[in-house]
């Protein structure tokens, strides 16, 4: 397991995070509950072997299972004696957690409230990485910093990020950051995969040019990139995808990319899935990526991704398969830079 920086800090987390989606019972509610299946021993279970493959980054967030992730990852850490300084919490506020209509957004109200249920849920005084689940087009961005920066001065909170955002919408929340002395977004968090790689046009030269960590959720695109699905597939296609087709996905580009992975799989002999999230992890880019499991088994051969070493023809093909249309303003970048990086000159003689 490596460990990477969170963003441009001193804080260290791993190089897979482990996601808690799965935390909880179905039918907690209508959107997590299709996901959600582990009662408190499974968690139990699944945290204990993460913590010994070397994970010491877990994300969560208030509206998993509508509380129960929280709730159930903060009895395990307790039931399995893990000292709060040995784990990273991350955790997200944003989500509806009622029916009101101040009880979702990223107002300073609901932030503040959203902020103590869940310390209570995970039992401790602190969020490591406190995140905004998704964009809130009514309250002004300023607010939602203002609150932001008051939780880390308060010491609720030691740095914040944010999911699901623009580039243009980042850009602007860390210069009113820094204009204002706030404290600035440190990670964003957003859906990459080797099927939908659309986050490289804008968001990662952002990321590149501000030093923000990249937390990935979704490596295998809802399963869909596990080997279940597509041509050549060895089953019957059953699991979460079959019934919760999300992300979208371009499957011409999808089972392009699944068919180089089969053959890429046999030849490091790993499994489709081992491969698709080695693929992600080898982006300089990407500070951690987000597994998760419903199983032992499962989480076993996501942790294995870490072993895979992908040689140079790999990646290649991978990218070459994969890789995006091009797109305006993208293609005329391109053109117009070309010229403005020359070979470098000759020494005279």
């Amino acid at each position: 397991m490596r460990y990477k920086q969170l963003g441009n800090t001193g804080l260290f987390v791993s190089e897979l995070c482990l996601g808690t989606m799965t935390f909880g019972q179905a039918g907690q509610n209508a959107q997590w509950g299709q996901i959600a299946s582990l009662d408190q021993k499974g968690v139990d279970a699944i945290v204990q072997r993460s913590l010994a493959a070397g994970v010491n980054f877990i994300d969560t967030a208030d509206v998993y299972s509508f509380g129960q992730s929280e709730h159930l990852l903060g009895q395990s850490l307790k039931n399995l004696g893990i000292a709060r300084e040995e784990v990273v919490i991350a955790t997200k506020v944003h989500g509806a957690m009622g029916n009101g209509p101040n009880q979702r957004g990223s107002s300073r109200g609901h932030i503040m409230d959203s902020i103590d249920g869940s310390l209570k849920r995970l039992q401790t005084d602190h969020i490591d990485l406190y995140q905004l689940h998704g964009t809130d087009t009514v309250t002004p961005i300023e607010e939602t910093l203002r609150a932001l920066d008051d939780l880390v001065a308060s010491g609720k909170v030691r740095y914040v990020g944010v999911s699901n955002w623009q580039a243009w919408r980042i850009a602007k929340a860390l210069g009113v950051s820094e204009r204002r002395g706030f404290a600035r977004f440190e990670t964003v968090q957003s859906y990459y995969s080797i099927g939908g790689r659309d986050l490289e046009r804008e968001i990662v030269p952002l990321l590149q040019e501000e030093k923000l960590g990249l937390m990935v959720w979704s490596p295998l695109a809802g399963g869909l990139l596990s080997g279940k699905y597509g041509p050549g597939a060895p089953g019957n296609g059953e699991g979460r995808r079959a019934s919760f087709n999300f992300p979208p996905v371009n499957e011409d580009r999808a089972w392009a990319a699944v068919a180089a992975m089969r053959e890429i799989a046999a030849k490091h002999n790993v499994s489709v899935a081992t491969v698709a999230l080695g693929y992600v992890l080898a982006k300089p880019f990407v500070m951690s990526v987000i597994i998760g499991a419903s199983s032992l088994a499962q989480l076993d051969q996501n942790l294995a991704s870490t072993d895979l070493a992908l040689d140079e023809s790999d990646i290649a093909r991978l990218d070459e398969v994969s890789a995006l249309p091009s797109e305006y303003p993208g293609w005329m970048l391109e053109r117009q830079d070309a010229g403005r990086r020359p070979a470098p000159f000759s020494a005279r003689a």
